[in-house]
């Protein structure tokens, strides 16, 4: 059992009387992301307190527990919770959670990204359940006069070891309030856990199936307009002037207008491309789609419009003569490079993409004159409530953003733009204001993925042994290279160098930034590496592994080598990679991101020509898994997602403008192209939880990639590889 001090938090907890029917609440202002509505078997208190951020049991023993963090499919409002009860000890049919407003003086990290929220979330929730049980068990000692060594507790029942007399926590939580917070606290010993590693189900998960109303796109307000905007056709574009009383004649328009959202000292999550827009505001959203069709607007250049070809180029050109903004170097690599046998080469490259978030971009506002009401599906509450601030002038303590359910983000929703377009609209307007975007809208906005370009180089000596690696990688705007990552530490001369490269396109972050590319490009290249030495890719890795777990090159690096080992030697047991199978093609990759390892493996075959995946094996340490049906699937969701756009997607640009504009020019992957099957094996660890959302796209990229050569005896270097796949087999 492990003990920990409350003390340096005591000035977190809140305390509170009582409610009128009894009651006990725990506040905790680390409480960085607690998410959950489960449906109870309990009746519900007679009053509940509306507090933020806090645990509350009531008198009949029901816990809710408020979710400071958005929900946006990466299944927090279940597991979360979880971590909370299991220290609780309640029983889980008994908790019910619910979404809590943004709130910066009980949370921190209020937000949802990095995959992040359990791995900042864990030892804080633990610690919140645990002090509540501890709480409980001494009201009840006093309550019976004995010593709390002689109570336990389970399922929220407080009982005595030596004797009959039980309490619910129900029962106690009204005079539990009167107990001083305790100075030291026990945690569970894992193996005593009973709710984490087990699997629950989505707490929303019937509301989503009957169509509850939790979206952000579900919301509704009495007397609350439509609005919908008008963005520049193109990057490095401003708009003149357009039909504005035409369109307000409309059927169906009450007004329209421009709105600019520019900012003099903007933020990382405020909007870098578009300021100047066309605002239409009606009924509903179909007479304003007609609208939009008949916008009349003048245009003017601002800067240069850039197309694919000036960005393939400036890339190029930053490998050769670039400013480096990153790097790092062990040993004499040039060296190293005059002393080898063999070389091998290659160069990748990726093209931008949009996020294509399944539920359009969407925000309610309604400002008033010296406040402002925000609802609607954010990553970033709090970054969306000082954009807001800054841009009204209004004071940020009356500005209230209530969070809700995400329908899909991948990091588009990180940035607050279209919550202040709605802000903005509704200031003019002086209505409530619902702004919804249409796909187009969404798609030739911006905040894309950067495109990325990089140049792999490995030496081998006599002996096939790896002597010499470089990287250079360049990105519009910011190179995909983490100079302290494998296979730095496992080989003695290395450098890896990153540079940047203007844009007026928009980028952000996409799901497992930076390491989506990086990954497939790395793992392409390493098997490259494996077949120019004449060793199996999974033996050839690992033998790179045992060198930085064992004599490693430098002391920084960022990965542990025997944890990267391990999921690479679960994956060849549970793959049995080396059985021979006719017809099947296979590829291995293996990465580490956001504090997390992954290893799979893609096994593909051909059917008239084309690739049709039949199977995915997945060895994943993220540590202790917390929901397993849960976790699995957010593996299988990265793996499906980082297949189809590694095959399939691209976004292109001609005089600043996207040739892609919806999903007739844009290619996701479809149902029959995604894998047959996805199996998934998680390491037995009693590590503190890491990432889980994003870790699982980056591998597939690279498996993919080597499954796909040895299919055609082509290296795949270039995504979508659809496009070098036709080259490679005429396809039908």
């Amino acid at each position: 059992m492990k003990k920990i001090k409350t003390q340096y938090n005591r000035r977190s907890f809140l305390k509170v009387s009582a409610a009128a029917g009894g009651g006990m609440l725990i506040g905790f202002s680390w409480l960085a992301g607690c998410v959950t509505d489960s449906k109870a078997n309990l009746a519900i208190p007679n009053e509940w307190y509306d507090i933020n951020g806090y645990i509350k049991i009531g008198d009949t023993g029901l816990v809710t527990i408020y979710s400071p963090n958005p929900e946006i499919g990466q299944n927090v409002k279940t597991s979360m919770p979880m971590i909370v009860a299991e220290e609780l000890d309640v029983d889980w049919a008994h908790v019910v959670v619910e979404q809590a407003p943004l709130n910066t003086g009980f949370y921190q990290n209020q937000f949802a990204g990095g995959s992040l929220s359990i791995r900042r979330g864990w030892n804080a929730l633990r610690m919140a359940g645990a002090t509540g049980r501890r709480m409980l068990l001494e009201a009840a000692a006093k309550e019976w006069n004995v010593p709390i060594t002689n109570l336990k507790t389970d399922k929220g029942i407080i009982s005595e070891m030596n004797g009959d007399r039980q309490l619910t926590y129900g029962d106690i939580a009204s005079k539990a309030v009167a107990i001083d917070v305790p100075e030291e606290i026990s945690l569970k010993d894992i193996k005593d856990f009973k709710i984490i590693g087990t699997s629950k189900k989505n707490v929303d998960a019937e509301k989503i199936i009957t169509g509850t109303p939790l979206f952000g796109i579900d919301f509704k307000r009495a007397g609350m307009l439509v609005a919908m905007i008008a963005h520049p056709p193109a990057f490095g574009m401003r708009l003149i002037d357009f039909n504005q009383e035409e369109i307000k004649q409309m059927n169906g328009v009450k007004d329209a207008f421009k709105i600019n959202i520019s900012s003099e000292e903007p933020s990382w999550s405020d909007e870098k491309g578009f300021h100047e827009l066309i605002a239409i505001v009606g009924d509903a959203m179909w007479p304003l789609m007609k609208a939009k069709k008949a916008i009349k607007a003048n245009w003017t250049p601002t800067s240069e419009l850039e197309n694919s070809e000036i960005h393939q180029k400036r890339l190029e050109k930053a490998l050769k003569s670039g400013s480096v903004v990153d790097s790092r170097k062990d040993g004499d690599v040039a060296m190293a490079f005059v002393k080898a046998t063999k070389i091998v080469e290659q160069t990748y490259y990726s093209p931008f993409l949009p996020h294509n978030t399944l539920e359009p971009m969407n925000f309610f506002a309604h400002v008033t004159e010296n406040a402002a009401e925000l609802v609607g599906p954010t990553q970033t509450p709090e970054a969306l409530e000082g954009s807001v601030s800054k841009f009204l002038n209004i004071p940020i303590e009356n500005i209230t953003v209530n969070m809700t359910r995400i329908g899909g983000g991948f990091g588009r929703r990180l940035y607050t733009h279209f919550g202040v377009e709605a802000a903005a609209i509704s200031k003019k307007t002086g209505t409530p204001i619902k702004l919804i975007y249409s796909r187009e809208d969404d798609m030739t906005q911006g905040t894309y993925r950067p495109a990325y370009l990089a140049t792999y180089k490995a030496g081998l000596d006599e002996n096939n042994k790896l002597i010499a690696f470089s990287v250079k990688g360049s990105g519009l705007p910011e190179g995909a290279v983490f100079p302290n990552r494998f296979p730095a530490g496992a080989v003695d001369h290395y450098s890896a160098e990153k540079f940047n490269v203007t844009t007026n396109i928009t980028t952000g972050a996409w799901r497992a930034p930076r390491s989506h590319f990086t990954a497939g490009a790395e793992q392409s290249f390493l098997d490259e590496v494996a077949e120019l030495a004449g060793q199996d890719p999974i033996d050839f890795r690992l033998n790179l592994f045992n060198r930085a777990q064992h004599n490693p090159v430098g002391d920084n690096y960022d990965y542990d080598a025997e944890r990267y080992a391990g999921v690479l030697k679960l994956i060849k047991e549970k793959s049995n990679w080396g059985e021979k199978k006719p017809g099947i093609f296979r590829g291995v990759a293996a990465y580490f991101c956001h504090a997390s390892y992954v290893a799979e493996v893609v096994d593909l075959i051909l059917v008239n020509g084309q690739p049709k995946i039949k199977k995915v094996w997945c060895a994943v340490d993220c540590g202790i898994v917390i929901n397993p049906d849960a976790a699995i699937n957010m593996i299988q969701g990265g793996v499906i997602d980082g297949i189809g756009h590694a095959m399939y997607s691209e976004l292109t640009f001609n005089d600043g403008a996207t040739n892609q504009t919806n999903f007739d020019s844009y290619q996701l992957i479809r149902h029959d192209q995604a894998p047959e099957s996805i199996e998934v094996f998680f390491v037995n660890s009693d590590v503190a939880p890491t990432g889980l959302g994003e870790p699982g796209l980056p591998p597939a990229v690279g498996a993919l990639a080597n499954a796909l050569y040895k299919a055609t005896g082509e290296r795949f270097s270039r995504q979508p590889f659809i496009n070098q796949m036709k080259k490679a087999i005429p396809l039908g």
